[in-house]
Parts: C-alpha cells; sequence; structure tokens
C-alpha cells in the first residue's frame, strides 16, 4: 500500500491525536519514518509534538503499582533490552513477532530498556567509545514503536529498571533545578508505556525488574514474596516452581532481549556468564496463572519455543 501524503499541520495533528502507532496506520507509515519526520518538525518548527498518552500524564511520579486483571489471556514479558544502535537482535525480533502472532493483553518490558553507557558511574575502559544519550534515547524508541506497532490491542507497561535510574539519577544530581521540566524524566521520551515500579496481575503476580540477587534469585524471590515474581536483572532466563500448603507459585527470570556479546557487555572481559537471551510468555486461564513459558534464542536469527525452532 502506498504511503499517504499527508502536509506538516496534518501530520502534527494526527500525531497529538493518535500518537506514533496511530499516525503510522493512518499515513501507511513505517513506525521509525513517523519519528523521525516527528523529530524533523520539532527542529523545523521549535516546538515538542507530543501524543495524547503524553499529553494526559503527569511528569514527575512513578506509579509503585501497576495493577491489571486478566481472566484469560497471554502477557509477554521481556527486560533488559539495554538498546544500543545497530541492527535489531534476534530476541527482539522473536519478541515482536509474537506480539503480532498472539494478540497479547498485555506487553511488559521489565527494566533496562535504556543502557545509559556514557552516563554511567563505571569509568570506561581504555578509550572505547559509547552511545550518547540522545543516540540511545532515538533506538529505544524506535524498538518500543516496532512493539507497540506488532501488538494494538495490548496494555503497555514498562517497568524501571537500574539501568533505566541512570538517566533521572545523573540529571538530579547536576541540575536538580531542573525537577518537573517536561523531558528530564525517562518517561517522558516513553509515549505509549505506562510506567511504575511493579506491576500486579491479578493480585497473584508481580512483575518487577529486580529483587532477589544470586542464582537463587528466582526461588528466593517466589518463596520470599509468597506470589509468583517475574524479575530480569540477571540476564538468566529461568522458571523456579515452588509448592508449599497454598499451592504452587513461580519465579521466572526473563533473560534478556540483548545479544550475549553485545558490546554493552563487554565489562565483563568475555568471561562465562550463566546468561541467556529471550523472554517470558505468561498464560492466564480464569485468573491463574498456567506453567510459565520461555522463548530461548538459539543462535543469530533462531529461537526455540514449545519444542519448535522459529526463523526470525
Amino acid at each position: 500500500m502506498p504511503k499517504a501524503k499527508v502536509e506538516d499541520d496534518e501530520f502534527i495533528q494526527l500525531f497529538k491525536l493518535h500518537g506514533a502507532s496511530g499516525t503510522a496506520e493512518r499515513t501507511q507509515s513505517d513506525i521509525r519514518g513517523v519519528y523521525k519526520r516527528r523529530k524533523r518538525l520539532e527542529n523545523k518548527y521549535q516546538t515538542r509534538i507530543i501524543g495524547p498518552n503524553q499529553m494526559n500524564s503527569p511528569t514527575i511520579k512513578y506509579s509503585p503499582r501497576v495493577e491489571l486483571d486478566i481472566r484469560n489471556g497471554t502477557v509477554l514479558v521481556a527486560s533488559d533490552a539495554h538498546y544500543w544502535p545497530g541492527p535489531t537482535t534476534t530476541a527482539h525480533r522473536a519478541f515482536v513477532r509474537f506480539c503480532e502472532e498472539m494478540n497479547p493483553s498485555a506487553v511488559i518490558m521489565n527494566g533496562d530498556v535504556f543502557d545509559g553507557a556514557s552516563i554511567s558511574r563505571h569509568p570506561p575502559i581504555g578509550w572505547e567509545t559509547s552511545p550518547t544519550v540522545e543516540q540511545e534515547l532515538e533506538v529505544c524508541k524506535e524498538r518500543l514503536a516496532e512493539i507497540e506497532y506488532a501488538s494494538p490491542n495490548a496494555a503497555h507497561i514498562w517497568t524501571f529498571g537500574n539501568h533505566d535510574q541512570r538517566f533521572e539519577t545523573k540529571l538530579a544530581s547536576h541540575v536538580p533545578e531542573f525537577k518537573g521540566v517536561h523531558g528530564i524524566h525517562l518517561k517522558d521520551h516513553f509515549e505509549g508505556w505506562r510506567p511504575g515500579w511493579a506491576c500486579w496481575i491479578n493480585g497473584k503476580v508481580a512483575i518487577k525488574h529486580r529483587w532477589k540477587g544470586g542464582v537463587h534469585a528466582t526461588h528466593n524471590n517466589t518463596m520470599g514474596s509468597g506470589l509468583s515474581m517475574v524479575t530480569g536483572h540477571l540476564h538468566s532466563l529461568k522458571v523456579s516452581p515452588y509448592t508449599d500448603y497454598t499451592g504452587t507459585r513461580f519465579g521466572v527470570d526473563t533473560g534478556t532481549l540483548a545479544d550475549l556479546s553485545s558490546e554493552q557487555f563487554s565489562y565483563a572481559e568475555d568471561n562465562p556468564a550463566n546468561h541467556r537471551s529471550g523472554f517470558a510468555v505468561l498464560t492466564f486461564n480464569d485468573g491463574n496463572l498456567l506453567w510459565p513459558e520461555l522463548c530461548h534464542v538459539l543462535e543469530p536469527g533462531k529461537v526455540e519455543f514449545r519444542g519448535e525452532v522459529i526463523k526470525v
């Protein structure tokens, strides 16, 4: 289908009314092109062009908890994307494909969408270079937009990760006078995503970036919380069931959407790491969480899920 021709003023109104995904659909455009055109127009007219979700959301606080009620449906949970400029990863491509094919009730990015390498408290290794904050933000917005476009019927939730915190920690430490200014909060840049420290589903499943640490984190998370708990942070991609008198619940680690050999992880000095690329698929039946499933990256361009090797 050919791309619809839209004048600047019409494009701006479409974006304000319908956001990035809606504008892409109405103009038969690629969503990346929508974001690029918005940036060009912002520079041209020296004004901010923001969508409806961004207009109506508060600019300061992060919700302690986002609560969802999902009786029957699928929830896709990924974490630790650490998006950098460059080719999309196998796990990200698979995640977008699952969004398209599973029609999920919710899609949750469980922390560390943003990497923040250039503003890390850790010193650089030698004279290595890393992307600028602006470059990272642009690729984060593009990747999130791809996920949004692939899951138009889903609730889109983003839980705050420790790398995400680098953005505001840097600004709060050095320019506290800018408190409350639009754009100083990372969520100001992630249109269409509802932010929070945690997402609870049906009061039985808690999804947050991290809690316990160590190799037994998933076991200790669900044992200590009394709930099924889905976390990221450790990149380990695994499920730990736990059963007591109340029944069976699960500790889940959602791995990482990044490639394990990515430059973001050069600090590991090529040491062996118990990390896996992939994400989690949660299925709810009558409000109950069924056994969580994992999509695991086998090799570049291939993932495994439910006993099948899928090319992406």
